[in-house]
Order: C-alpha cells, then sequence, then structure tokens
C-alpha cells in the first residue's frame, strides 16, 4: 500500500516500447522512487494525479481513467478484486473532503502507449519553462485563487490534455438538429419510449433471432443486443442489428470496450449508417473475472465508456478522427451509455453521469432497478447540476421468471442489487414466481412512468421475449404502430 493512496498497488511499474536515453531512464527512475512509494505510480507517461485527487486511477483493475465503473459492491470494494476497495470511490471521497469534485468533470484521454513506462517529470519541467518559471513559481505563493489556478492549468493541463485529446469539463451539444434516428425522434417529441432487449444467439443460426425481433418488434420503439455481456461469447451486437433492421425494426448498437481498441471503435462505426444502424450504446464491460473460463486478458482496457463517447462525438459532430484526420462525410448516430443509477452515493453518481453527458450521452440505459423510490435524490442531483434536461433516461427493468434468478442477479451481477422485500416475494411465490416477477415489474413501471426525469423504460427479458406484450399492455403504455415497429 502506497503512502499516500488508499489501495494497495495494482500491479508493477511499466517498461517503455523504446530504449531511452540514459538521462530519460535516470529521471525515470527517480521518478518512480518518489511517486512508487507516495502514489503506487505505474510510470504510465500520462499522469492525472492533479485530477484524481493525488490518488492514481491506474490502480483499477480495470483501468478506468474518468471514474468508477457500475460494479461497486456495497461494501465499496472493487467486484474484480473483493479484497480491495474501490480507487475511484476514494477519489470522489478525497475529492469532495478537499472541494475538487468540479474536477472530476474533465474528461481525460487514454494511454498513450508510447510514453508508457517514461517519465513526466521532463514534459513538466518543460512546460514550466514554456510558461515561465518565475511567473509559475511566483503563482504558487499567490493569494489570488485564479491566478494560482490559471498557472496550474498552463503548465498541468497541457501535459495532462495533449492536442490530439484536448478534453474539458464542458457540455457539448449535438452539432445538428433532426433527430438522426427514431428512438430519438420519439423520445424529442415526448412519448414514453419502451425498449427491450434480445439476448444474442450461441449459434450462428438466425432463424430464432428472426422470431424474436419479429414477435417483440410491435410493442417496443428499439430493440437492444449486447455485445457479449458478462464477458461470454455470443453472436455480435453488430450482426443482431444487421438482421434486425433487415426484418423491419430499429436497433440498439452495443459496444463494449472491454474488446474493443481505439483503432477498432473508429473503423466500425465508420461503417454502421449504410447498415442502418443510428443509436449505439457506449459500454465499458464486464471484466473476464465473472465469465468463463479460460479467463481472457484481466488487464485494463483500452478505453472507457467515457472516453468512447468523446472519440464518437467528435467524430460525428467535427468530422474528425482521433489522429486529426478530416473525413468528408461524418457518420450519424445518436449516443447512449449505461449507468447504474443505485450503485453509489447520489452525489458521487450525479457527477459521474453528468461526466457521460458532457462526453457525448444523449440517453441512458440504466441497469435494473428494483428500488425505484430511491431514485429521486439520484436525479434531483442531476437536476441541480442542470444535467437532467440534457439526457433522456430509459430505466432498466425485468420480468424475474424465478427466485433462483433473482438471487444470481444480487449476488453474481455487478451493479445490480435486490432489495430483501423481492428476495422474499418471489422465494414465497414458489411455483408462482413468474406471475409474481411480472406483478412487480409492472409496479416499478408504474412508480416511474410519471416521474420526471424518466423517459422510458428499457425492458430487460432476460430470454422471456413473449412477456413484452403483456407487459406493455398491462402496464397501460401505449405501444408503437404494430406496422413499422415503433
Amino acid at each position: 500500500m502506497s503512502g499516500i493512496n488508499p489501495a494497495r498497488r495494482w500491479q508493477p511499474a511499466f517498461y517503455p516500447f523504446k530504449k531511452e536515453k540514459f538521462s530519460r531512464r535516470l529521471l525515470a527512475k527517480i521518478e518512480l522512487c518518489a511517486k512508487g512509494p507516495l502514489f503506487g505510480c505505474r510510470m504510465c507517461g500520462n499522469c492525472l494525479l492533479q485530477e484524481t485527487a493525488f490518488i492514481c486511477p491506474m490502480e483499477c483493475p480495470k483501468g478506468m481513467r474518468n471514474g468508477p465503473c457500475g460494479g461497486v459492491t456495497p461494501e465499496k470494494n472493487c467486484y474484480v478484486d473483493e479484497t480491495r476497495k474501490c480507487i475511484w470511490y476514494a477519489i470522489y471521497n478525497r475529492s469532495l473532503k478537499t472541494g475538487r469534485e468540479e474536477k472530476l468533470l474533465e474528461v481525460l484521454p487514454p494511454l498513450d502507449w508510447s510514453k508508457t513506462g517514461t517519465e513526466t517529470w521532463g514534459d513538466i519541467v518543460s512546460q514550466v519553462r514554456k510558461t515561465g518559471t518565475s511567473y509559475f513559481i511566483k503563482s504558487l505563493f499567490s493569494r489570488d485563487k485564479d491566478k494560482k489556478d490559471k498557472a496550474w492549468d498552463k503548465v498541468f493541463k497541457t501535459v495532462r490534455q495533449p492536442e490530439w485529446w484536448n478534453g474539458d469539463s464542458e457540455y457539448h451539444k449535438p452539432a445538428y438538429n433532426e433527430p438522426v434516428s427514431g428512438l430519438e425522434a420519439k423520445l424529442r417529441s415526448g412519448k414514453f419510449v419502451i425498449a427491450t432487449e434480445i439476448t444474442p444467439p450461441l449459434s450462428s443460426g438466425t432463424g430464432k433471432l428472426a422470431n424474436e425481433i419479429t414477435l417483440v418488434k410491435p410493442w417496443v420503439s428499439v430493440i437492444n443486443f449486447t455485445d457479449s455481456s458478462s464477458a461470454r461469447p455470443r453472436m455480435s451486437s453488430l450482426a443482431c442489428c444487421k438482421i434486425t433492421v433487415d426484418n423491419g425494426a430499429e436497433p440498439v448498437l452495443q459496444i463494449a470496450a472491454r474488446d474493443t481498441t481505439r483503432t477498432g471503435l473508429q473503423s466500425a462505426v465508420m461503417g454502421i449508417n449504410s447498415l442502418g444502424i443510428k443509436n449505439i450504446l457506449c459500454v465499458t464491460g464486464d471484466n473476464p473475472r465473472i465469465g468463463p473460463s479460460p479467463t481472457s486478458d484481466m488487464n485494463f482496457v483500452d478505453l472507457d465508456s467515457v472516453q468512447m463517447l468523446w472519440i464518437l462525438r467528435k467524430m460525428r459532430d467535427e468530422g474528425i478522427y482521433l489522429d486529426g484526420r478530416k473525413m468528408k462525410e461524418p457518420p450519424k448516430y445518436f449516443l447512449g451509455a449505461a449507468i447504474s443509477p443505485l450503485s453509489m452515493d447520489p452525489v458521487l453518481q450525479a457527477i459521474r453521469d453528468q461526466k457521460k453527458v458532457n462526453a457525448g450521452a444523449q440517453f441512458f440505459q440504466t441497469n435494473l432497478v428494483f428500488e425505484p423510490e430511491l431514485l429521486d435524490p439520484w436525479l434531483e442531483q442531476l437536476e441541480k447540476r442542470g444535467a437532467l434536461d440534457k439526457v433522456f433516461i430509459l430505466l432498466g427493468v425485468t420480468p424475474l421468471k424465478s427466485y433462483k434468478l433473482a438471487e444470481y442477479l444480487h449476488t453474481k451481477v455487478p451493479g445490480v442489487r435486490l432489495p430483501q422485500s423481492v428476495l422474499n416475494r418471489m422465494e414465497k411465490a414458489g411455483e408462482g414466481a413468474p406471475e409474481e416477477g411480472v406483478r412487480i415489474a409492472l409496479e416499478i413501471i408504474d412508480k416511474v412512468k410519471n416521474k420526471k426525469g424518466i423517459s422510458g423504460i428499457h425492458l430487460m427479458t432476460l430470454g422471456w421475449e413473449e412477456i413484452v406484450q403483456r407487459i406493455v399492455t398491462e402496464s397501460g403504455l401505449c405501444p408503437p404502430s404494430p406496422l413499422k415497429g415503433g
């Protein structure tokens, strides 16, 4: 455990991918000797300490550089390694205590792997010289906070935010006026939207998938397909979305950062419009720890969901790739993000979610919610931060089919928690568990369908697609036209 960081070091320091000059190697050794014991430094070459309350986020096993994932346990432990506290929870708490919480809104860049394993002190010294050494030193002793912050940013923000990224903490309004998808059009019109999720098939056969799409199409506006959820491989979300378009329905393409590089992300979205896909949901993805054996790479991801949103927003609105190249015809899409609204303290969760809105999220699909009465503090915090009117929220709801399923969701799925009252109801129901599960889902929908800030539901059937019609009908929600599938 480091002297300042509240968690133990996760992994050893990086090695550079190239041979450095002796002077730089020596400086790197000195930097590691100083920052290692203090901060658990891994020598990522892309230091963010100034924005993360001087707690290194690289101790996160998933490599989250823009906030925690949605899998924080009630004990605030990391679900990848439950013996450790969530490093981002520590960052958030220290930021609140020191009045630095607004710093957490800045969209921080992914690693520049050409710099990993190398020192950053040289970059800082170089920037101090460009800023003016005497000016910078004098500003540190100034009582003028604005002057001090300005000098600090000239040095550290320039190093932290390279030109190829230029992340900030501001909201960026979409650079288009007309809706690009049917889902966006309905949400803008104020309709209470019904989305659902079909589990991608395990095989290459598409007959069952096409039947399921036909079954739910008359009752929902869009159909979402997970991207190998729980780190278990299935048919790709992209393939399922294309089949959905061919069957006359509107899909939501899900992209998990876990299996995506920055190169793959940019190339993939360039072709989706030609396939008729206009909605994208960015998720970081479940860690391979909860997937099948043999376990795949558990090192951190190349991108997190916030970084994915930032890249895709700039591609769409500014017509540029991450490397700065211009494109003649930028892709058009409606950007979404996944959130777990009840996984953290409402104040902290609202900061995390506002950051996603600022980065580019136009709609949220939440994790499963079983305690809708707990949503109000979170929604109030989003409204207080001015983010609630900038994003559409689709609340995750599922009809539980058995007590075994309820217990599994509660104990095994990161970010999902069921109250004891729901667990007791499902256990007591016995053979009538499916019917009780439907009643619970209908009760949740009834509590949220008129709640300010909730724009629709995301009905996760977990393989029970035939229940969609009943839930939509009995909940009193008006289904879309069955001829157009939404």
